[in-house]
C-alpha cells in the first residue's frame, strides 16, 4: 500500500478518535487504533511509530492538508478536539479547492459517452451541488478542443464494452476512398484518439495486419459470438513508438528524418516535440534549428510538416523531401492557375 494511502488511513482513524468525547485518548491508545485499522485495510500487523503517529497530529494541525485540526493536550498527555464538533470530514472548501473541482467535474463530463464512468456519474453530480453551493457563477478556466458534433462517438461505449468483453465485431464501413460500404468482421484491440478523431485499433483475421477503422467512418456495428477472439498480447505504446499519428506502415523500418525550421518555428518545435525520438542537431545564428526524428513516414506525419508551410525544410530522407517537394508544387500550381 502507498506512504500516501497510509497516511490518510491514519488520519480518518485519528479523527474518528478524537471525535468520541465520551473516551480519553492517550498517544498509545492513537496508536493502537491506527495499527487496528491499518490492518483491516491491509490485512496484515503494521505497527505505527511513535514518531510517526506525533507527525501525523502535527500535520493534521497545519494548514498543510487543509485540516487545521484544533488538536490539544490536556493533563499532559490526553489527546481530544478543541472543538467538539469538529471533523477533517467536513472541512468547508476553499476558493483553490473550488476552482479545481470545477475543472475536474467539467473534463470528467467530457467523457459522458463512456459507460466506463455511469458509476462516478452521482458522485459528479454531487460535487457540481457542492460547487455550486459554495460559490454560484463559477466559470472554467480550463478550455479542452472538443467536437461534439463529430461522427461516430455514439459507439464508443459499444466498442469500449467489446473490448473489454473480448467480443468480434461485424462492422459496416465506408472509408473516404470506397465508393460503397463494406461489412466484415473485426476482432477489437483498444480505442486511440488522435488529433481530435477517434480510431478503433485491432485486426481484420489472425494473419492480416494490424488495422485503424476511423470511428466517424463507422456505418453500423453488430456482435459475432460465434467466431473465436483473437486474443493477442496488445502492446500500444511498443506499436506506436516510431509512428505519428495511427498509420503504421509495419512494411517500412524507421529511419531518420532530418528536418530544417525557421526562426519562428524553432521555439514551437522545440518546446512542443513532433515526436518522443526528437534530438535538436543544430542551432544557427538565425534562430532557425535542424532536428533529427527517428520514425517511420506516414500520411499524419505529412499532414503535419504541410502544416509549417514555408518555415519548414525537409533534408533527409530524399523520398520524404521530394514527396514534400510534389505536394507543395501541385498546390502552389493552384494558385498559379487563377
Amino acid at each position: 500500500m502507498a506512504q500516501t494511502k497510509n497516511a490518510l488511513i491514519r488520519y480518518k482513524t485519528i479523527d474518528k478518535c478524537l471525535q468520541n468525547n465520551y473516551r480519553q485518548w492517550t498517544l498509545e491508545d492513537l496508536n493502537e487504533a491506527v495499527s487496528e485499522a491499518l490492518f483491516e485495510y491491509e490485512g496484515k500487523e503494521n505497527s505505527v511509530s511513535k514518531r510517526t503517529l506525533q507527525l501525523d497530529i502535527q500535520m493534521m494541525r497545519s494548514e498543510k492538508l487543509g485540516y487545521n485540526a484544533p488538536i490539544v493536550v490536556y493533563d499532559k498527555k490526553f489527546y481530544k478536539y478543541e472543538d467538539e464538533d469538529f471533523t477533517i470530514t467536513d472541512i468547508p472548501l476553499t476558493e483553490t479547492d473550488i476552482n479545481v473541482l470545477t475543472e475536474t467535474v467539467s473534463m470528467l463530463k467530457q467523457f459522458k459517452d463512456f459507460s466506463l464512468f455511469n458509476d462516478v456519474s452521482d458522485i459528479l453530480q454531487r460535487l457540481e451541488d457542492k460547487i455550486y453551493a459554495e460559490k454560484s457563477h463559477t466559470q472554467p478556466v480550463i478550455h479542452l478542443d472538443k467536437n461534439e458534433k463529430l461522427k461516430g462517438l455514439h459507439f464508443l461505449d459499444e466498442i469500449y464494452q467489446a473490448i473489454i468483453k473480448k467480443v468480434v465485431l461485424k462492422i459496416t464501413y465506408k472509408s473516404f476512398k470506397s465508393i460503397e460500404e463494406t461489412s466484415f468482421n473485426f476482432h477489437p484491440f483498444i480505442l486511440k484518439e488522435f488529433n481530435n478523431r477517434w480510431f478503433l485499433v485491432g485486426k481484420r483475421m489472425k494473419k492480416a495486419p494490424i488495422a485503424n477503422l476511423a470511428l466517424d467512418r463507422i456505418i453500423s456495428i453488430d456482435y459475432d459470438f460465434q467466431t473465436p477472439y483473437i486474443d493477442e498480447d496488445f502492446d500500444a505504446d511498443q506499436f506506436y513508438k516510431n509512428a505519428v499519428g495511427v498509420t503504421v506502415n509495419t512494411g517500412m523500418q524507421p529511419r531518420k528524418v532530418q528536418l530544417l525550421f525557421n526562426r519562428i518555428h524553432a521555439p514551437y518545435v522545440i518546446t512542443k516535440p513532433i515526436h518522443s525520438s526528437q534530438r535538436v542537431i543544430e542551432t544557427y545564428e538565425d534562430g532557425s534549428v535542424k532536428i533529427n526524428l527517428f520514425l517511420t513516414e506516414n500520411y499524419e506525419l505529412e499532414r503535419l510538416l504541410l502544416g509549417f508551410g514555408d518555415g519548414l525544410e525537409v533534408l533527409q530522407p530524399p523520398r520524404l523531401r521530394n514527396r514534400m517537394k510534389d505536394i507543395l508544387q501541385k498546390s502552389l500550381d493552384k494558385y498559379l492557375e487563377k
